[in-house]
Order: C-alpha cells, then structure tokens, then sequence
C-alpha cells in the first residue's frame, strides 16, 4: 500500500537552490517534488540529453510539448564551443537556448576520459590532449565549477574521478572513491553560486560494497542538496548495476534526490524506481531514434525492417504524440529505409514521448498504490514468454515485487549476505541443459554451420564477378555505445 500521509510526515529537504519533498511511498519506490529556481520537476524522472546544448532532433518547444521539466547539458562540449563566457553573458543556458525550465550540467570528466584516448588522472585534475590545437590541457574541480556556474544550469555535477566500470584494479577504485572525495571539497569551495545552483556529488566505489559506503558516508557528511550515483551504464553486467543501484538508493538520505547517472532503457528505469531512484539521463532515446529504432512498452521496434512497409498503425496505439497521431509505420518505414533526415525528427519525438509516458504513469501508479501490479503488467508486456532476465527478478524482489506467474524463474539473490560480506557474489551457475536440449542445441548449431558454408561458396562464385553492394535494409541497427 502507498503511503501517502500529510506532506510533513514524508522525507523532505531544503536547500538554498532546491526542495525536494516525497508525496507517496510504495515499498522503496517514491514520487517526489523538486522544485529548482527554473521549474518544479515530479520524479521519477527522466531527463533527455542535450549535449551541446540541444537536444538532438528537437527544439525547446517541442521538449515543453513533449512536457520535458528538465535536461542535461554537457560542460565539456558547452566549455568548449561556444564557451561558458559567451553563454554567461546571454543568461545563462536557458537564455542561450531559449529554455525556461530546470537544466542540469555534468562535470565534463567523464567525457574527458571516455572520449579523449590521451587522458590522465591525477590529483591536481584531469589532464588530457585538447581536440582544438593537442596541447596538454587540465581540468580541475575549480575550472569545472567556474565553467558551471557560467553555464547558470539549476543542478551541478561535481567532477569525480571517473573509472570505467569494468576496470578489474582494485587499488584504482580505491584511489577514485577518496579522490573524488577530496574534489568534492574543492568543489564546494570554488562554487560561486550556491544560492542559485545545486552542487550534487557523485558516489563512487565500483562494485565493492565496503567503498561505496565509505563513499556515501563522506559524501553525505557534506550535506549536499542531492546526490548522485556513479561509475556505471559503462558495460558491467546487469547482475552487479542493480545491487549497486539498491546499496546506494537504500544508504543516501531518503529526503533528497538520488540521480542514477547513464540509465535510459526502459526497464533500467522502471527497476531502478523501484529500488528507490529519482532521477535519469541518457542519450539513448534519441540516439536510437536516428538509428530508426522506436522505443515502445514491450521492447523496441525497428522500424527500417520490412515487416512494417505495408503497416498502417502507429509506432504505439497507446501513444498521443504528434508522430503516433499523425503517422503510420508504413510512412516512417519509408523514411527510415531512405535515410530522409526527418525520420530521426520524428522517432526521436515518440522516443522522448514514451520516457516521459513512462514516468508520468510510475508517478501515477506509486500515488494511487498499485506499482506492483503495474509493474508486474509491464514486465509481463515486455517479456510475454515469460524469460525475464534473472536480474529483474532479483532486483524487483529486493524492492518487494514479486513476478511469481509472469516469470519462469524464482529469485537467487543473497542481496543481504552479500552486504554483510562486503562484495557482491558473482551471478549464480546456469543450469545445466537437459540431455534433449543439449541434443536439439547441437541440431541447431550444425544447421547453422552448413547454412554458413553453403552461403560461403555462393560469395566465392560470385567474387569473381562483381563486389556485391549492401542491400536497403541489411546495415546494422544497432547504435553505438552511448557516451
């Protein structure tokens, strides 16, 4: 059951630049208010990513229709081009790109060492090559500050010492957990603008469960408006990304927002809420829009295959925005298959629509306390034969949910013990398969290797003719990974 007492009986918390206070409750999921000096947001939410200060494919006006209260920029792009000077004396983002609303800005680390090859660490900053001219440039946590609070954006990020999620050093996670600890101390010193901007910090610590609570401890010893959760969405497995997420959620303070960075899958977004989360970013959305790929309530849908040519429905039923009520699947298929820019446009409109759906009907869900059976109808509509990845049912059971009925599988998890030891216990042995299995499996797989061969030798007759060109329809749909 949803607890929904008076207001003053729920977590809360008041910040010179935010106020954030839980209105419903069910089991850890909640649904809050923030209200920024731009905008009052309701969380869960999800925030598209504009990472040049626009979000790819849509105005500002279109994000208000799309009810959009919040977005990401990038400071490290923003730094850049045109610069935070130049968009300082405009007003800050929101004056630059015309937007009234909340705006959120990273720290530009995380770019820095994902996107430049030549970057180093070091306790004075990131050092890293600079893409203009190949000097040695330097980030420090003063600089990120400075460049933010030229950006005017309502939430800051601290700069944190980023390691990528499969790094299997130890010691190195152990440096960046107390590093990022000491920028934060940094930061808060530099910031210039605290009545105006909230400074949130990154907890860090990879998958050692002893490091994340150090992380948390110091970081919340700060007394910050909100905190951020870090160092995944970088290609770990989904059995170590959802203990994480529900350590963090579980040990932050349950009066402030708590911001699960990179998550923008449908299903990361719905566990994550229930493990307790708040706040989400990613490229994905629209990332895949410009790869023809439509996101909907059971998966994904891609539009460039010829199944949809002759479809006259729209991408979802379900779905009022513009491109759902104006266009069928036939006419985006066309689009897609010919690679006419205005298909990524529309795609990414339904895209951005479906998050924000999606969340709004969390919200709903969590007030009224009936998220279990919400959920419950969701994951059943996303995997209707019953596979639910082990994960989900682990996570979900966790944040009291159960999927007995709608999933083939029991929990497996020792959340608990795994805690009490201080590491998260690798993912539990497969089953074995059955004899028949095994027999039907090798069946498959020879199958396989004879159509292989026999499309082999097709191609060697053929080399000698003529190079084969792509066929419409045969490029990968797959994005690439997002930043």
């Amino acid at each position: 059951m949803a607890t929904s007492a008076a207001h003053s009986e729920l977590p809360s918390s008041v910040s010179p630049a935010l106020k954030f206070q839980v209105l419903a409750q069910q089991g850890r999921a909640r649904t809050a208010l923030m209200t920024l000096p731009h905008c009052v947001v309701e969380t869960p939410v999800f925030m598209p990513v504009g990472t040049k200060g626009t979000v790819k494919g849509l105005t500002t006006e279109q994000l208000q229709e799309l009810d959009c209260h919040i977005i990401l920029g990038n400071t490290y792009h923003l730094g850049n081009h045109p610069g935070h000077e130049l968009v300082d004396s405009m007003g800050g983002l929101h004056g630059f790109i015309n937007w009234p609303r909340g705006m959120l800005t990273d720290s530009g680390g995380f770019q820095m060492v994902s996107l430049l090859h030549l970057a180093d660490i070091t306790e004075a900053g990131v050092e890293f090559q600079s893409p203009v001219d190949g000097s040695r440039m330097l980030l420090t946590p003063e600089q990120s500050m400075e460049i933010q609070n030229g950006l005017g954006a309502d939430i800051i990020m601290q700069l944190d010492d980023v390691v990528p999620a499969i790094n299997v050093d130890a010691a190195r996670f152990e440096e960046a957990t107390y590093r990022t600890t000491r920028w934060l101390d940094r930061c808060i010193k530099a910031h210039a603008r605290p009545t105006e901007q909230s400074l949130f910090p990154i907890v860090q610590g990879g998958f050692d469960v002893r490091l994340r609570e150090v992380s948390m401890q110091q970081l919340v010893e700060r007394g910050c408006p909100g905190y951020a959760i870090g160092g995944l969405a970088g290609g770990e497995g989904k059995d170590v990304f959802w203990r994480v997420v529900a350590q963090c959620a579980a040990g932050l303070p349950p009066g402030k927002p708590r911001y699960v960075m990179g998550i923008g899958h449908s299903l990361d977004i719905v566990v994550c809420s229930c493990l307790g989360a708040d706040m989400y970013d990613s490229v994905y959305p629209t990332r895949t829009a410009r790869f023809g790929v439509a996101l909907v309530d059971s998966g994904v849908m891609k539009l460039k295959n010829r199944l949809y040519r002759d479809d006259t429905r729209p991408i979802d039923e379900d779905c009022g925005c513009m491109t759902c009520r104006l266009y069928s699947r036939a006419y985006l298929h066309g689009l897609v298959a010919r690679g006419v820019p205005s298909a990524a446009v529309l795609v990414s409109y339904h895209n951005v629509a479906h998050t924000q759906s999606l969340t709004r009907r969390m919200r709903a869900a969590i007030k009224e306390g009936r998220l279990p059976e919400w959920v419950r109808a969701f994951v059943a509509g996303m995997f209707p034969r019953r596979d639910v990845p082990q994960w989900v049912v682990d996570a979900l059971d966790v944040a009291g949910i159960t999927l007995e009925g709608i999933a083939d599988r029991p929990p497996l998890h020792d959340f608990a013990g795994e805690l009490a030891r201080g590491a998260y216990a690798p993912p539990p042995p497969q089953q074995q398969p059955s004899a028949a299995a095994a027999a039907a499996a090798a069946a498959a797989a020879q199958q396989q290797r004879q159509r292989q061969q026999h499309q082999q030798q097709k191609q060697e007759q053929r080399a000698g003719k003529r190079q084969r060109s792509p066929q419409p329809g045969e490029e990968s749909l797959l994005p690439p990974a997002a930043s």
